[in-house]
């Protein structure tokens, strides 16, 4: 945090300190496995975050002309649910004439509509497409369970998992197969949302990013506790040639997002449909994680006509 702050550790510290003493709470508290906020250090940050937010989209306004037009962004359904509403709703709010047509889906079907030239944006890992994209970043997957749950070496894994053909299901699977530990999948779903309280309530293990870890609920393993590695998956940002000035603009507020530090709070299925909501989608369309492939594409594709 320090680095990304652009001073010291000492100083940083020294802020906090101070910080405290002015609202006369604390911000952090010491766990075992780290320093992590309190409640009303969660509450601070979602205050800051908004405000600054609401900084970066006034001086949007005031620089640019008004846009119009429509362009089509496909999701990853496993990162949807996390920072990218909070861009896309920014994006409206700058520019509340663009039209947002929005395709979330898992990997597989996203390459497919990315090949058929239906997309002009894409947010998807770099695996299903052999193109070049404009930037990337890595997701690191870890291996968590309920702080309660056993690990029995002698029985198969009981693993929760997306019930489709998800890159993280297939990363789970291989890197298993390549300890040579057997398991079985007890809880599929969806949803990540169903995938996390799955884990939470000891019905297996399963993998998540940082930021759906929620560390009061899940305990992270290690190898040590005979899980492999935590997986990294490759995402990018894929654009068209034909740039217009409307993907320049939903380009910009994507790179914005992927810049922000990662410190929001683990996502529950209500923080989920509030930040689909804020960015001007009804609850009814919010992302399910990976759907079955047999599905037809286009009865999967989803749009939002006017966000």
């Amino acid at each position: 945090m320090a680095e990304q702050t652009g001073g010291t550790q000492s100083a940083l510290s020294m802020r906090v300190r101070r910080l405290e003493s002015l609202l006369k709470r604390p911000l952090f508290r010491r766990t075992g496995r780290g320093v992590v906020p309190t409640a009303e250090g969660e509450l601070l940050l979602n205050y800051a975050t908004r405000i600054l937010a609401l900084v970066d989209e006034a001086l949007v306004r005031l620089r640019q002309t008004d846009l119009s037009g429509s362009v089509r962004i496909g999701l990853a359904e496993e990162i949807a649910a996390s920072a990218l509403p909070v861009a896309l709703g920014r994006l409206r709010r700058a520019h509340p004439d663009i039209r947002l047509d929005l395709a979330v889906d898992h990997s597989v079907p996203l390459g497919r509509l990315w090949q058929e030239d239906e997309l002009d944006i894409m947010l998807a890992p770099t695996s299903v497409v052999t193109v070049d994209a404009l930037i990337t970043w890595n997701v690191e997957l870890q291996w968590v369970c309920a702080p309660d749950y056993q690990l029995d070496e002698e029985r198969p894994l009981d693993l929760v998992t997306f019930d489709a053909e998800c890159m993280w299901r297939r990363r789970m699977i291989d890197a298993l197969a390549g300890l040579g530990r057997e398991h079985r999948v007890t809880f599929a779903s969806q949803s990540i949302t169903a995938l996390q309280a799955a884990v939470e309530n000891g019905l297996g293990i399963g993998v998540l990013p940082h930021d759906s870890i929620r560390t009061d609920k899940l305990r992270v393993l290690t190898p040590s506790d005979g899980v492999p590695s935590p997986l990294a998956v490759q995402y990018g940002l894929y654009v068209r040639d034909r740039r217009t000035p409307v993907m320049d603009a939903a380009i910009d507020f994507f790179l914005d997002t992927a810049r922000a530090p990662s410190a929001h709070a683990a996502p529950t299925a209500q923080g989920v449909a509030q930040k689909w909501a804020q960015a001007g989608a009804p609850a009814e369309w919010r992302p399910r994680a990976c759907r079955p492939q047999q599905q037809d594409r286009r009865a999967s594709k989803r749009k939002l006509d006017r966000i």
